[in-house]
């Protein structure tokens, strides 16, 4: 199943208006250590790892998962 996509600016948009939702960094470590982006208040969980680590998200929010 594919996820829905949102546009950067439809993200801004949820970011602006203080929208509750889960924003998730899923780069793979390379990208996340040679990148100077880094925005606050993300959740870091590499795409490798999300599986495993799905269950420390809350199931009530909507995720918004980005990387490069």
């Amino acid at each position: 199943m594919e996820a829905p996509r949102i546009s950067k600016d439809d993200l801004k948009r949820k970011m602006d208006s203080k929208e509750d939702f889960i924003l998730l960094d899923v780069r793979n470590p390379t990208d996340y250590g040679n990148s100077n982006v880094k925005i606050p208040g993300s959740i870091r969980i590499p795409l490798a790892e999300l599986e495993v680590r799905i269950k420390e998200l809350d199931k009530s929010k909507e995720a918004v998962a980005y990387c490069t």
